[in-house]
């Protein structure tokens, strides 16, 4: 791909994906897991030079991102993960698909077992939105970021940015860095205490590594 090619691919690269690139290290090995169509594996290998492994469970998904020419296979991070070696990867990344896994404290715990560092991103169940939608509506919130109605979302583990910051406590990860992020998915810049971040950010994004 030529340089042009690349900067107009970029171009097109979602927001938040593009702060998940600034976190890797170039030339790392990552491992994308619930990598879709392969947009953000994509990226990484045209801006980091990665050596990028992505794993999907939609036939549909695997099917996009090998077409894209990149090394997909189809797989559950719920089971699938336990196949990999300790420290297999750089990063292990997991983008908007936390709350879809069925036990998300064990994966995150395979991660970065697998991984010498996780990046995690999320939608924030405690946006002020979500709250107003559920106080004065009485019903299961519909927004950009979670577009689901209540009997056919994917998401089965509602987490807000609190939740998750209680989680990375348990089971004892080093946070590295942490974002919160507007409806556009750009970081909220604002100097603001985490439980402001937990009404305002509409995602949270966190590059964790374990505890020597």
């Amino acid at each position: 791909m030529s340089a042009a090619d690349a900067r107009a691919r970029s171009a097109d690269v979602r927001v938040d994906f593009r702060l998940i690139a600034e976190m890797v290290a170039p030339g790392s090995r990552v491992l994308d897991v619930g990598c879709s169509d392969g947009a953000l594996l994509a990226l990484l290998t045209d801006a980091r030079n990665v050596d990028a492994r992505g794993i999907e469970l939609s036939r549909e998904g695997v099917a996009q991102a090998v077409a894209r020419g990149l090394a997909v296979i189809q797989g559950d991070a719920d089971t699938d993960l336990d196949d990999y070696p300790d420290d297999a990867f750089d990063y292990v990344i997991l983008s908007q698909t936390l709350q879809a896994t069925r036990n998300p404290r064990r994966v995150l715990e395979q991660m970065l077992r697998i991984g010498q560092r996780a990046i995690v991103s999320f939608p924030n169940f405690g946006h002020w939105r979500m709250r107003m939608q559920v106080f004065f509506g009485g019903r299961m919130p519909v927004t950009e970021n979670l577009p689901f109605n209540w009997w056919d979302t994917p998401n089965i583990h509602f987490c807000t940015i609190r939740d998750f910051l209680a989680l990375v406590d348990l089971i004892g990860a080093r946070m590295e860095r942490a974002e919160a992020l507007d409806d556009a998915g750009k970081p909220i810049t604002l100097n603001l205490p985490w439980w402001a971040w937990n009404i305002i950010g509409q995602q949270g994004l966190f590059l964790l590594s374990r505890r020597d």
